[in-house]
């Protein structure tokens, strides 16, 4: 059971280790830290994963195999096994570095040290922890709401601003295009005019002419 900092181990039973060898015996109402605990969690999980890969079941699956090359069949089950629990504690050790597990254990075990003398509730005023959490949580989530929508109202004001200014580019490049073919109309009526004219103004006699 989980009492204090840890746990009340209330009997003196040795422990296995990982490699079957016996841990120091626990004297009744130790309490173990609770990252010891999770490394016993982990060495008894090894011990039964590694009891149900027995060498007998190896064999088993590779009769032909061990009858043939029976010490090799050994030295192949037993890389096996070392490689297999070499990776199942890295994975756990790459876990417990990632969440900083041993860092937060111990910082539980101090909060449940630190209350053993407290008689009155900690924090739970109504006695009910789904009121409390309720109570607690309820504004702090209303208040990012407000927050998301506030920003969501102000991200949708930009978003009109920058329709409306599209929508103003646009306009103004359609009043251009309208200007130029204005123009480029009024060009082509005058066009054949100035022609004529270019054609009329060379045969007309020039003062000069006139006076020889």
């Amino acid at each position: 059971m989980a009492e204090a900092s840890g746990v009340n181990v209330g009997s003196g039973c040795e422990e296995k280790g990982p490699e079957g060898l016996s841990l120091e015996p626990v004297p009744p109402g130790t309490t173990i830290s609770r990252v010891k605990l999770l490394d016993t969690m982990v060495d008894t999980f090894l011990q039964k994963l590694i009891a149900a890969g027995s060498y007998q079941r190896f064999t088993d699956c590779y009769k032909r195999f061990y009858q043939l090359q029976p010490e090799m069949t050994q030295r192949i089950y037993d890389k096996f096994i070392t490689q297999l629990q070499t990776s199942i504690r890295e994975e756990i050790s790459e876990i417990k570095a990632e969440g900083n597990l041993e860092a937060v254990l111990n910082a539980l075990d101090t909060i449940v040290e630190e209350g053993k003398d407290r008689k009155e509730p900690a924090w739970r005023p109504s006695g009910i922890p789904e009121k409390d959490l309720q109570r607690t949580m309820v504004p702090y989530f209303l208040q990012q709401r407000d927050a998301l929508q506030r920003r969501v109202q102000k991200q949708e004001a930009e978003n009109r601003q920058l329709a409306d200014a599209v929508l103003a580019g646009r306009r103004q490049v359609e009043e251009l295009q309208l200007q130029g073919q204005a123009r480029q109309q009024a060009w082509q009526m005058q066009s054949p005019a100035v022609q004529s004219l270019a054609e009329v103004q060379p045969s007309c006699p020039s003062k000069r002419a006139v006076r020889w």
